[in-house]
């Protein structure tokens, strides 16, 4: 039997000559067969997304926790790919004087995020909507010239750095191929079958990874497609899972399934570790809302307890939510609020233990609310 995933086209001839893979379009032919083990890892996927939107639904402030989660997501998606930021370089209050290239990627990666989420109220998930993102998402950084919000015009491949075509590990589709091939992806996202939504999701990755129809930022917007198609079929109502932590985990694995779709057509195995996936992370975000939920319900019953100026250290207190590192300048421009005012709340938080001083640089010092970063530094 012909694989069913696609097979190796040859490309140019004599010296240049090369292979790339064409992939099939979905869905697979014979149909993805769902073994009691698939089945079982479905449910409990399903289960905890279920689990997940319910739990985000009671957070106080939605909104400011999702932005948080993109952030954290964008930098684990961007050190997949090799990015060297942390999270406090993300949360400085200083970043734009001390904004790096690394820096740069994960907030445009961030931009990309919310741009697409926002731009699913006017469009489907769609080859337009994959552009416009990738655009945002190269704009001004490491790759920028490749072409932002174009698919590829030139053969691409997976390799070790500085290495030729000779030394891909992967080809994926030559120019013309990948063009059709996307035009296929996309008719698939948005055709009505019987597949359950994770398992389409699954298929829809893996041909996107395949297909690489970018020059650069191939697997970053791969992972984003993920959240972006649970919200659009209604699964979340926010991007709360991301599996880019378990991904950087367990990379080897999943660079492995992915082939193993290529080489042997072995749809299932990669099935299966995407719905492991899906579960740890919604497992994963489930337990970091509840901690953030605690910490928020512990904390505010200190703060409004704190006489005259409580209603000054609570909106400072409400704004570290959104921003765990802070200085008192840029605090006080954000909140409408006197120098003096934000200043006192903040001696105020720090002496109930809520705020630590990070640095003492003149009058510009700086402070953290180190147990909710504690909280989101995990596996960063």
């Amino acid at each position: 039997m012909k694989n069913r995933a696609g097979e190796y086209m040859t490309n140019l001839r004599g010296e240049l000559q090369y292979k790339s893979f064409l992939p099939r379009p979905l869905p697979p032919s014979p149909p993805i067969e769902l073994n009691e083990e698939t089945v079982n890892l479905l449910s409990k996927a399903s289960r905890s997304i279920g689990i997940l939107e319910g739990v985000s639904r009671q957070i106080p402030n939605i909104e400011l926790f999702v932005s948080m989660y993109v952030r954290k997501e964008a930098l684990l998606s961007s050190q997949i790919e090799g990015t060297q930021a942390t999270l406090d370089n993300i949360l400085d209050p200083n970043i734009e004087e001390n904004t790096n290239q690394y820096i740069a990627d994960v907030i445009n990666y961030i931009k990309a995020s919310q741009y697409a989420s926002s731009r699913l109220s006017e469009l489907p998930i769609c080859n337009r909507l994959i552009k416009e993102t990738h655009e945002i998402l190269m704009q001004g950084v490491r790759g920028g010239e490749k072409s932002p919000g174009e698919f590829r015009h030139s053969q691409n491949w997976i390799g070790p750095a500085g290495g030729t075509l000779r030394d891909a590990r992967y080809i994926p589709p030559n120019s013309e191929d990948m063009i059709e091939a996307m035009s296929d992806l996309e008719k698939f996202i948005n055709s009505e079958d019987e597949l359950d939504p994770l398992i389409k999701i699954a298929l829809i990755h893996y041909q996107f990874e395949t297909i690489h129809p970018f020059l650069d930022g191939n697997g970053r917007i791969g992972r984003l497609l993920i959240a972006l198609y649970l919200i659009e079929k209604k699964f979340l109502s926010h991007e709360t899972l991301y599996i880019s932590y378990f991904l950087k985990r367990n990379r080897i694995e999943y660079y492995d399934r992915l082939n193993d779709v290529r080489t042997k057509g072995n749809f299932e195995q990669w099935i299966k570790f995407f719905l492991l996936a899906t579960y740890e992370s919604a497992q994963d975000a489930i337990t970091t809302i509840d901690e953030l939920v605690n910490l928020h319900n512990r904390n505010y019953e200190v703060v409004k307890n704190t006489g005259k100026s409580a209603k000054t250290v609570i909106k400072v207190f409400n704004y570290l939510e959104g921003s765990p590192i802070i200085d008192i300048k840029k605090t006080s421009e954000a909140l409408r609020l006197s120098f003096n005012a934000v200043s006192n709340a903040v001696n105020k938080l720090v002496e109930l233990g809520i705020l630590k001083q990070t640095e003492n640089v003149r009058r510009s010092r700086v402070f953290a609310y180190e147990e909710y970063l504690g909280i989101l530094r995990k596996d960063t």
